[in-house]
């Protein structure tokens, strides 16, 4: 299994430029490899790969632990 990629460039949503997102520690959730950073116009870009619903609920909020049960 090959790692992931540590940095990824998206389009801002908010002013288009180009922002450059980080992995972020692997959090205890093992469903998802979470990614955020911040535009030079300060909006917060976030991004993952992985479980759907907690990808859709942390790009939403930030949070990697979702109401999801082992």
């Amino acid at each position: 299994m090959s790692k992931p990629a540590r940095i990824l460039t998206f389009k801002c949503a908010k002013c288009a430029k180009p922002v450059k997102v980080f992995l972020q520690q692997v959090s205890a959730c093992s469903h998802i490899t979470p990614y955020q950073g911040i535009c030079g116009c300060g909006e917060i870009r976030r991004h993952a790969t992985g479980n759907a619903e907690t990808v859709k609920a942390f790009v939403e909020t930030g949070a990697t632990h979702s109401h999801h049960h082992h």
